[in-house]
């Protein structure tokens, strides 16, 4: 079978008649400008759709210095969170003529140095990253050739721009609220406590359990990774070692959640007396039986000041308020006591 051939603005020239120079003229749009004829514009114009011509972006990105795209590293996609920020910056891009190309990083700082290191040899004019790295200076470093954006997780004292909600405020406010209800026990299940938003989630935790007058007990600290086994891992235990179901259980994102239903559904509990609730919403917390309290934030207005910051930095411009704290939304489904 013979391999596929890209028609080439080459090809076009040949079956209009015409120079290379001129196809690349009338191509460009500026053949009007230079006084090509409109005859021989339509022609090379037909000849190109009857083709299906694609100009060559790498042609175009030597010519522009640009190539339209922006990289985006996330570390990982099945997080309903990153899932639905990443959908909504990919509208924006796609909506303003840009390509999106996205790496995932499984929170492995070896694999985001390469998912990076991919996405700058393909020319991005951009990044957008939730870094798993301990500090900045890669990305100080990557600064000085390409712009970038970090989102959802912050490094102390970087002079990145950074788009983040807040988590500790929201956090401590319902874990406040769930406490007055008159519970002696809250579980936090958390990610890894190296990153950012473990730290500010547990920070949150801490101030939102000393509001209602209740010291924390270093065992209801517990850590994993934020994955929906990981969380089924981390409740199976506590249940195991505690002989019965807490009474409370909050988890840093909803990944957390997903693994504790799941241990939920498979024991029969999901009728079970326990308080849930989780960092970040989903859907279909609406349609369960349990009652999930949740911290909402909101991923399409995290996806626009991304968007908004990145596009100033390519074009060179100023940007106004580089760091920008958004603030999230406490979504009750349970009765107040």
């Amino acid at each position: 079978m013979d391999k596929p051939k890209r028609v080439t603005i080459n090809d076009v020239a040949q079956m209009a008649g015409v120079s290379k120079s001129t196809a690349s003229i009338v191509l460009s749009g500026r053949g009007k400008e230079l006084r090509v004829s409109e005859s021989t514009q339509e022609r090379v114009m037909k000849v190109a759709r009857m083709a299906n011509y694609q100009p060559s972006v790498h042609a175009r990105a030597l010519s522009s210095s640009r190539t339209d795209t922006i990289g985006l590293v996330v570390p990982e996609m099945t997080n309903h969170g990153f899932a639905t920020f990443s959908h909504a910056l990919e509208t924006l891009c796609r909506d303003a003529g840009l390509q999106l190309l996205i790496a995932c990083t499984d929170e492995n700082t070896s694999q985001e140095t390469l998912a990076v290191n991919n996405l700058i040899q393909r020319q991005v004019d951009g990044l957008i990253v939730a870094s798993s790295m301990l500090n900045d200076a890669d990305y100080q470093r990557i600064s000085k050739q390409v712009p970038v954006v970090l989102f959802d997780r912050h490094f102390n004292d970087s002079s990145l721009p950074l788009v983040i909600t807040d988590s500790i405020e929201p956090t401590a406010r319902l874990i406040a609220e769930i406490a007055a209800d008159g519970l002696e026990e809250i579980y936090f299940l958390g990610g890894q406590p190296r990153i950012s938003p473990t730290r500010d989630r547990l920070t949150g935790f801490h101030l939102g359990l000393e509001r209602a007058g209740i010291s924390a007990k270093p065992e209801w600290i517990i850590h994993g990774h934020y994955t929906a086994s990981s969380g089924y891992e981390m409740f199976a235990e506590l249940v195991m070692r505690l002989g019965r179901l807490p009474q409370a259980i909050f988890c840093a994102a909803c990944g957390l959640q997903e693994g504790v239903l799941r241990y939920l559904t498979q024991h029969g509990h999901l009728g079970a007396e326990i308080r849930l609730s989780s960092f970040d919403d989903h859907y279909l917390y609406d349609a369960l039986t349990l009652r999930i309290d949740s911290i909402v934030q909101d991923n399409r207005q995290l996806a626009w000041n991304c968007f908004e910051i990145i596009g100033d930095l390519i074009e060179g411009k100023t940007v106004s308020q580089p760091v920008r704290h958004l603030s999230a939304n406490i979504k009750r489904r349970t009765q107040h006591g």
